[in-house]
Parts: structure tokens; sequence; C-alpha cells
């Protein structure tokens, strides 16, 4: 009796398959571990917990849902540890797995009420766990192309951990409704037309959470448009500040030519009056001219060129003594955007970790060169105080909760173009290295 007993309660838990493998459709990329090892630790730890849970449920008659529901800080705790997201994210994938979960299971409570009219939810058929499970393994099809396509998308891209809070507030608040929406009498649902009320609302319900994931994605293809045209903006306005640099240094330049003439007679006559000294100092007034009106060419790509005199000129100005050679492809094998925005990233975060330290103490050197042809690699090496927030082998901001944004934009650039890029810091140096494939 028992043993049958067990047979009746796992379809009932094994529900948790589908539920598991969900979680992870849209972090295909953020995986600790290959599908196959992760695939293995989650049976590894879903079976003896469904045979566990099917044991107290009948030895001790305690609810299956009694047993579930704590146990979800349980999964994320280990679904955490299998991903490489932080919190925000983690938990907003979770929590909207958790939501859709509960309406399979309010549609099966409702299946199980025509079943057994005179039962309720602490008696859930075997059949009814069937039609769960089959219920659930088909939103899991219907949303798998969907989530490995686009949602995962807005998990790599989409680094705002506000917005990203927002959608689990929303996923709890329908994941606690279905909760206390559970009917324990099914005699309940044949109350005048409750029965249908009950199927209707459940399904609009469902077409709501689904509608605002939607509109979440929509949102967040906005949000990240409006913030590449943001960039966009700030390149252009680099540009015209180089541009404006460019045309001073021209009519400088030009003066500096005209009275050359000048020059040249008054340097004729001193020297034909022997006067050395007046002539070192002529050189030398003129040369501290020529040096004031100097424009560093790094690169043919005009927004690059802007990028970086952008990013000297800050560093000049926080007092940060800067080594770099630049030398780049030309024409350039990646996206305008991309390319500007890891070298922006790159040297953002490296000023700022120099201002952390006293003047004196501050120094950033950059490498950008092709090696083997067809290798990009960026090597950054800049001073900072030292302190580090770490998870794992990530580094975590230190402005706010959750992964660098500079960071985590420069790794997923990287990923773009078939490449790499690690962070690393010894004592007080910070390291980056990049390597994109040309």
């Amino acid at each position: 009796m028992c043993l049958q007993q067990l047979l009746f309660t796992l379809p009932q838990l094994l529900v948790l398959i589908p539920s598991a493998a969900s979680c992870y459709l849209a972090t295909k990329g953020r995986m600790r571990f290959t599908p196959a090892k992760t695939a293995a630790l989650c049976a590894a730890v879903l079976l003896p917990y469904m045979a566990a849970a099917a044991l107290l449920h009948v030895l001790f008659s305690i609810g299956i849902n009694q047993i579930l529901f704590p146990s979800l800080v349980l999964f994320f705790f280990l679904y955490r540890r299998t991903m490489n997201l932080d919190l925000p994210r983690a938990l907003a994938i979770y929590m909207g797995v958790c939501a859709i979960e509960t309406f399979p299971a309010q549609f099966a409570y409702a299946f199980d009420a025509a079943l057994h009219p005179a039962s309720g939810a602490s008696d859930f058929s075997p059949e009814a766990a069937l039609f769960r499970l089959v219920l659930s393994s088909l939103l899991l099809a219907a949303f798998a192309l969907p989530a490995t396509r686009h949602f995962s998308w807005a998990v790599d891209n989409l680094d705002l951990p506000k917005i990203w809070y927002s959608t689990v507030i929303l996923s709890t608040v329908f994941l606690v409704f279905n909760v206390l929406a559970i009917p324990h009498s099914y005699s309940t649902l044949y109350t005048g037309r409750m029965y249908e009320v009950f199927l209707t609302f459940q399904a609009g319900a469902l077409a709501v959470l689904i509608g605002v994931y939607v509109l979440f994605y929509q949102s967040a293809i906005l949000i990240l448009e409006q913030a590449a045209l943001k960039e966009r903006s700030r390149l252009l306005e680099m540009q015209a500040q180089q541009y404006l640099a460019l045309q001073e240094h021209i009519r400088q330049t030009t003066k500096l030519r005209h009275d050359f003439r000048h020059s040249i007679r008054l340097l004729a006559s001193l020297a034909e009056q022997g006067d050395t000294a007046s002539i070192r100092s002529h050189i030398a007034e003129y040369e501290t001219m020529l040096d004031g009106h100097t424009i560093t060419n790094y690169c043919k790509n005009a927004a690059l060129n802007a990028l970086f005199g952008y990013y000297r000129e800050m560093a000049a100005a926080a007092g940060i003594d800067t080594d770099w050679i630049i030398e780049l492809p030309d024409p350039l094998p990646f996206l305008e955007l991309d390319i500007t925005g890891l070298f922006g990233n790159l040297m953002e975060n490296a000023i700022a970790g120099c201002r952390t330290v006293p003047k004196g103490s501050r120094y950033f050197c950059l490498t950008a060169e092709v090696q083997h042809g067809n290798i990009l690699y960026i090597v950054s090496t800049n001073s900072f105080d030292g302190k580090v927030r770490k998870q794992k082998d990530e580094y975590l901001s230190t402005k706010h909760e959750g992964n660098g944004i500079g960071l985590s934009a420069i790794a997923a650039t990287a990923k773009k173009y078939n490449g790499s890029a690690k962070a690393s810091n010894s004592g007080t140096e910070f390291f980056v290295d990049v390597a994109l494939k040309l």
C-alpha cells in the first residue's frame, strides 16, 4: 500500500523537471558548467529530493505544496550556484518560471475537479498530476525558442538591477495570488458558474503575465537602443570637440608658418651678431609654442580618434601619467559602436581606478595591436587602491550591487567577436586583457 501511494505521489513531483529546464532556457551563455554536467547536477539534487518528498507525504501526510514551497529557497540557491548571473537577473528568471508554473497547476486542479468533484487539492489524483506534467512540458516547448533567442539577449545586455527587480515583484504577485487561489475543496468550483469563471480568469491571468513579459522584452530593446543613441551622441560630441581643436590647430599652424619667416630673419641677425644665448632662447620659445599645438592621431577612424583624445585629456586633467600604444587595423573589422563602447568602458574604468589613489601614483598604460595576423590584443594596466569586490572569478561593481557594467559590456563585446576578456589585479594594479578575432 505504501509503495502504491509513493507511485501515485511521484507524478506530482515530476513537474520539477520541466520547471528546472525552463530556468536555463534564457541563460545558455551564462552557465558555469556544460549543459550535460548541469543536467547531471540537477538530476543528482532533484531525484533524491523527489523520493524524500514522496516519503514525507506518504508517511506523515504532509501536503506536497507544503513541502515544495519552502524548498523554493533551496532550489534558488542551487540554481544560482550553477550560473554566472548577478542576483537581480537570476532572481527575475527564477521567479518568472515559478509564476508561470503555477498556471499548469491551477488548470490541473480544474481538471482534477472535473474527474473527482467530491475531492480536493490535498487529494490530487495521479491523472491530474500527469495532466499538469504535460501542460508544463508544453509550456517549456512553447517558450524554448523565444527564451533562447530573445529573452537571453535581454539577460546578456540589460544590466539594470531596478528593472529586473521590478519583474521579480510582478512574478511574486502572480505566484502568491495563484497559491491563495488553490481550490482546497473542489465543491467550491461548482458554486454557480465558478468553474467557468475560474478557468477563464486563469487563462486571462496567464495571457496578461506573458503579455507583460513580452512588453518587458520590448522595453529592454528600447532602453538599449536609447543607450546606443546616447553613446552615438557622445561620440559625435567628442568628434565635434576634436574638430574644433583641429581647426584651432590649423589656425595656429598657419600663424606659426607666417611668423616663421620673421623668426628666420631674427635668427640670421642674431647669428651675425654671434648672440648664441638669444638664439637658444628664441628656439626654446618656438618649441614651446609647437608643443602646445600638437594634435595626436591615434588611428584613422574618426570616432575612435575622438574617443582616445577625449579620455587622454580627461586623464591629463586628473594628473594621470599615460603610456598608450594604439595600432588598429584599417578598415576596422568591427561595428563602430561595439569597438568604441569597448575602448570607452576600458578607459573610463581605468581612469576611475586611477582616481582612487593620490596624484603622483596615477598611471594608465594601454596597448592595442594586431598579433599573429588575425587577433587584436588590447592590454590595459592602471593603478588603483587595491579594493575589489569579487564573486568567484567575477569582479563586482564597487558602486552598486551586481557585476561591473563596464566589465560586463567588455566581455559581451569580446564574446560577440569570438574573443575573450579577462580582468585581474595584483596589489594596486588592475589589468584587463582582451583578444578579438579579426
